[in-house]
């Protein structure tokens, strides 16, 4: 019964996908170093925020080039750096004065003066920022590297069971009739592991869902009573670009040099 081995083999993709899925949200949730009192310790939370810095909340807010990106903005506004609205970055202070601000300088390169795209992915993957990674993943506040990807490539492999699910139970009910076991009810055995991918997808929507892809649940509410309690009006701004990215730039060509891309040239 060529059906029953289509079935067999529905529930190895099923049960295998969903597995995988279950153990990278087991390792995601063991992982996450809440304390069960920061829920209700509102003000310890507040304390904790504003102990960030604003390099911290931009790799939780937007990973790595988040930080890149905020160090930009930090330098152009300190009339450290220029940068043009045609997509060009400019130094014109060659002392860095943190390890992202040398890390950023020296992505430019030794002429001063490069695009803006190359610096931006040069400096998100410099060891500065691979040491804020390390400081907030210890603290409990980020999702590391193993955790983030199992738990994507667990949702990514379910997704795809389910349609293999149908497309096998399809198989075995276009497949000329080999028993006496009526279409329903073989429609019905192939419900089944059907019925398990998209529960499991809906159980990790619910339990996943609060994990970002940078952030753990305790970095979120850190990242929430961070912009509730604001600093002064420059530390503001720059929170708002840590929090929310480039888009939150007030400046129209600071603004624009970060939206400039180059023009493409099709040959014909």
């Amino acid at each position: 019964m060529l059906w029953v081995l289509l079935l067999l083999l529905a529930w190895v993709v099923a049960g295998t996908a969903c597995t995988r899925l279950c153990l990278a949200a087991v390792r995601a949730a063991s992982a996450d170093g809440t304390d069960a009192d920061d829920t209700d310790a509102d003000d310890t939370i507040a304390e904790r925020a504003h102990d960030l810095t604003l390099y911290e909340a931009a790799f939780l807010s937007g990973g790595p080039r988040r930080v890149a990106d905020l160090t930009l903005v930090s330098m152009a506004r300190q009339r450290r750096l220029l940068l043009a609205h045609t997509g060009w970055a400019t130094v014109v202070d060659p002392r860095g004065r943190d390890e992202m601000e040398r890390s950023v300088i020296g992505a430019i390169g030794p002429e001063g003066q490069s695009r803006i795209a190359p610096v931006r992915a040069a400096a998100a993957t410099a060891d500065a920022v691979h040491g804020i990674a390390d400081r907030l993943v210890s603290a409990g506040l980020a999702v590391p590297d193993g955790t983030r990807a199992g738990v994507a490539a667990g949702i990514r492999q379910v997704r795809l069971a389910a349609p293999a699910v149908v497309a096998l139970g399809a198989t075995a009910l276009l497949t000329p009739a080999q028993s006496e076991m009526p279409r329903g009810l073989v429609a019905l055995w192939f419900g089944l592991p059907l019925a398990l991918t998209l529960s499991c997808l809906a159980l990790a929507r619910i339990e996943v869902h609060p994990y970002s892809r940078w952030a753990s649940p305790a970095g979120q509410r850190l990242l929430g009573a961070l912009t509730r309690h604001g600093g002064g009006d420059d530390r503001t701004d720059l929170t708002s670009v840590a929090v929310h990215g480039v888009r939150a730039i007030g400046e129209p060509d600071l603004r624009a040099a970060f939206a400039h891309r180059e023009p493409q040239h099709w040959r014909a």
